[in-house]
């Protein structure tokens, strides 16, 4: 039966499409058979679903073919699941000072990389919409992470804010953790790298800096790499971690919203390391991408939003991925707080009001709202306090300042004295509750009224 596998599966490369093929087929493997079953390896439910709903019948119609007999296709995921569950265990267990069991997940989060950030759950390769505006930064980031191939060269995302360079970064370091366990991913934003430095130099201990990077890392993201933008001395050190990870053929990813050579005060040997790098732009996704993206975005979030109101959506919101995303949200509270369906009427309000007051409204103009709403001042707002009167209005803030503005998370949970995780954790925390429909919904939608009105004294 394997090489009747191995021939349906060539078949099946020739006739599908190459990224789509590398993702949903390529990892399925033959787990048992029998007169008339045939039960292929899938490496996690996602994949299975996917392979089930767009792919089945075409597998299936070319075992009957090669085989010359009927045979029913199955898809199970416990075998790989339960090995990749134990080795991801047994990964950390191997690296004394960090963890000595698995983190715990936040709410609405993945895998936690073995330092930095945490990986959000949807950030994957099945939700990344393919389009023309990020197909080859989409082949070469899944070719990566999947190790099709020896060649390590780093590869270097590039994209204005929120066209989803993020999402597809996260799903390579999600690829790896599932597909790979015992490769060790660290995470950070270039900031965090800055600051660990520093501290690290405050404290002494730069050389147990300097090993854990060097020494306990296998693959690097290091996003939004522009911020280091005149600090010398950490792009001093990052070079020099840099040339060890090349040395080493190990791999590094790296987010921007400018071209290595257009990165202001950057030093000549940083320059050169970053330049070397694989880039692959990401450009503002057409009218039919825009429309897939809602689709998908409704999906996930459990809008039910007709498919003219989608296609008005797309046509109309065109600066970018978050503005899409916002326009949804708009939409589905608005029709679910005034108790009226949605339609074109509906839609064109909330449109004119993202479109119409997006380049006014600021992070400081959120707190501002925020802070008079709930009689608060602005010191509390952004302080260290975890009394629910105050952290239920910041985690509204965090979450209104990432649906309206184009700052990335990193600035945004800077602006409250927050790191990234804690402004994701808000933002994750809102999210779920307005899936509920509950109270809270009424709540957001009269405070983006507020924002969208223009009037932010």
């Amino acid at each position: 039966m394997e090489h009747i596998w191995k021939k349906v599966k060539k078949t099946l490369k020739s006739n599908i499409p190459d990224h789509s093929y590398k993702m949903w087929i390529e990892p399925l493997e033959l787990y048992k058979y029998s007169e008339v079953n045939v039960v292929l390896s899938s490496p996690n439910f996602y994949s299975k679903k996917r392979v089930l709903g767009q792919y089945s019948k075409i597998i299936e119609k070319e075992l009957i073919k090669v085989s010359g007999r009927r045979l029913r296709l199955l898809i199970e995921t416990g075998n790989n699941k339960n090995r990749s569950t134990k080795s991801r265990s047994s990964k950390y267990n191997k690296l004394p000072g960090l963890y000595k069991e698995p983190q715990k997940d936040l709410p609405n989060m993945g895998y936690s990389s073995t330092t930095g950030k945490m990986l959000r759950k949807n950030y994957t390769f099945e939700n990344f919409i393919v389009g023309k505006n990020n197909d080859f930064a989409y082949s070469k980031a899944h070719s990566l992470a999947s190790k099709n191939n020896s060649n390590n060269t780093p590869l270097f995302l590039l994209s204005k804010i929120g066209m989803g360079k993020t999402h597809l970064s996260q799903a390579m370091g999600y690829h790896i953790l599932d597909h790979f366990p015992d490769d060790k991913v660290f995470y950070v934003s270039a900031e965090d790298f800055k600051n660990e430095m520093v501290n690290s130099f405050q404290k002494g201990s730069i050389n147990k800096f300097k090993k854990k990077y060097r020494n306990n890392c296998d693959v690097l993201f290091l996003e939004d790499v522009h911020f280091l933008t005149g600090k010398e001395q950490t792009q001093n050190e990052l070079s020099r971690t840099l040339d060890h990870f090349f040395e080493m053929n190990k791999k590094v990813i790296f987010t921007s919203c400018f071209l290595p050579g257009e990165i202001p005060k950057m030093n000549e040997h940083l320059r050169s390391r970053l330049s070397y790098s694989l880039v692959s732009k990401m450009h503002t996704p057409n009218f039919r991408t825009r429309v897939r993206i809602l689709r998908q975005k409704a999906k996930e979030n459990g809008y039910i939003i007709p498919d003219e109101i989608n296609k008005y959506l797309a046509g109309e919101l065109s600066e970018n991925i978050r503005q899409l995303e916002n326009g949804l949200m708009r939409v589905s509270a608005k029709s679910s707080l005034l108790g009226v369906p949605i339609d074109i009427d509906l839609a064109e309000s909330v449109v004119k009001h993202i479109i119409g007051n997006s380049k006014n409204i600021t992070i400081d103009a959120i707190k501002k709202i925020i802070c008079k709403e709930f009689s608060m001042s602005m010191t509390a707002l952004v302080s260290k306090s975890r009394k629910q009167s105050i952290v239920r209005p910041r985690q509204l803030a965090i979450y209104l300042s990432r649906q309206y503005t184009d700052q990335p998370l990193q600035a945004i949970g800077k602006s409250f004295n927050r790191y990234h995780a804690t402004a994701l954790h808000s933002i994750g925390t809102i999210e779920r509750e307005l899936n509920r429909k509950g109270p809270l919904l009424k709540q957001v939608n009269y405070l983006c009224e507020k924002i969208e009105s223009g009037n932010f004294q």
